[in-house]
């Protein structure tokens, strides 16, 4: 079996917002769609994108994926680790980033899904998984220029709809002390003292803010504080997470696996999330895990729920899986929550279809 062919395309999604509140329209909806077609008669599916505001990039990301897919005709498709090599070498010169480790990682995960599908497995399962289900947590909601009161309309929605863990977005420029702790104190008092808050600042503090708020945010029974800081200052994130008792958790920002060493040596993370196309794919995400496995860091991952559910099935020190349906309506189907875990199927490879009709009418 052979890599016979490809097909991408730039789609633009409706940014409305959903019934969770999962648009909140200040993300980028375009997306690149990819099928890798094999001699075989197999077609492995996937995407690329970037979250946030880079729309304006998607016409970059495409052309990039295209050219990179031309060089993978002819290659097996099983050959996943020789083939995301050559393609960050050939390039990117060895030095993972930006579009091409994202259109790489696309591939790579194309990849997985004819390996599923020519096995008659689910990637799940030949990732090393033992059950099709993990635990995740709504994220995709709570947005920090959310109100007191849309909080409080909001965060009863994730728990009716299964979750028992979900994400608050904090660290709003000129916010003052009082009104970030109100609103973790509001959520927590919405939703109850059995459900896990995690908080997100995104890069938005200093260490000493970092340190002076989270040992205040740590008195509401908070599951991570979410980098704090930027990513790049591992000194910074190590001093922070030695004066908490709250768990630091970072690593989404990092290209390749090279940086969670770096992490892991300074003693920056106390939760290592990974996301699947900065990261490179499956391929690179299993060895990250391993590496945290080898420090016993617990892993989480970051976006593209309906993908990483699989690789975070797969792995023993997975925590927990983001819920964000930002693709979603990309698919026929999707993954449900069922009491606070996403239930994957047994359907061979990813278990996904594109939803073609959705689809033909979201090409811009």
């Amino acid at each position: 079996m052979k890599v016979s062919g490809f097909r991408t395309r730039v789609v633009k999604l409706p940014g409305e917002r959903g019934p969770l509140g999962e648009i909140p329209g200040q993300v980028n909806t375009e997306f690149v769609t990819l099928e890798v077609h094999t001699s075989d008669g197999l077609t492995g599916v996937s995407f690329a994108g970037y979250a946030g505001y880079a729309g304006s990039l998607t016409a970059a990301l495409k052309a990039t994926l295209d050219a990179l897919c031309t060089q993978i005709i002819g290659r097996d498709p099983f050959d996943t680790e020789a083939i995301g090599n050559r393609l960050r070498t050939a390039n990117g010169g060895g030095a993972p980033g930006g579009l091409v480790t994202r259109a790489a990682a696309a591939i790579d995960v194309a990849l997985w899904d004819i390996k599923g599908k020519a096995l008659g497995l689910p990637c799940w399962k030949l990732l090393g998984g033992e059950r099709g289900r993990v635990k995740a947590y709504g994220s995709g909601h709570l947005w920090r220029h959310y109100s007191l009161a849309e909080l409080v309309e909001w965060a009863p929605k994730l728990v009716e709809n299964g979750f028992t863990s979900m994400k608050l977005r904090c660290g709003t420029a000129g916010a003052s002390e009082a009104s970030e702790l109100e609103r973790l104190r509001v959520l927590r008092e919405t939703v109850g003292p059995d459900i896990d808050i995690m908080i997100d600042i995104n890069q938005l503090w200093n260490v000493h803010q970092a340190t002076k708020m989270g040992r205040k945010f740590q008195e509401h029974n908070l599951s991570w504080l979410e980098d704090p800081v930027h990513h790049q200052d591992y000194s910074g994130m190590a001093r922070i997470a030695a004066a908490l008792d709250v768990p630091v958790c970072t690593g989404e920002y990092h290209y390749g696996i090279t940086p969670f060493r770096h992490m892991l040596e300074a003693q920056s993370l106390d939760i290592a999330m990974i996301d699947l196309f900065r990261v490179g794919g499956f391929t690179q995400f299993l060895k990250a895990a391993h590496l945290a496995e080898a420090f016993t860091i617990p892993v989480v991952s970051h976006l593209a729920t309906e993908l990483f559910a699989h690789a975070m099935c797969g792995i023993s020190n997975g925590l927990t899986v983001e819920h964000v349906p930002w693709t979603f309506p990309l698919w026929k189907e999707t993954p449900r929550v069922e009491a606070g875990e996403i239930v994957l199927s047994d359907r061979p490879g990813l278990g996904l279809e594109f939803d073609e009709e959705r689809i033909t009418r979201s090409l811009p």
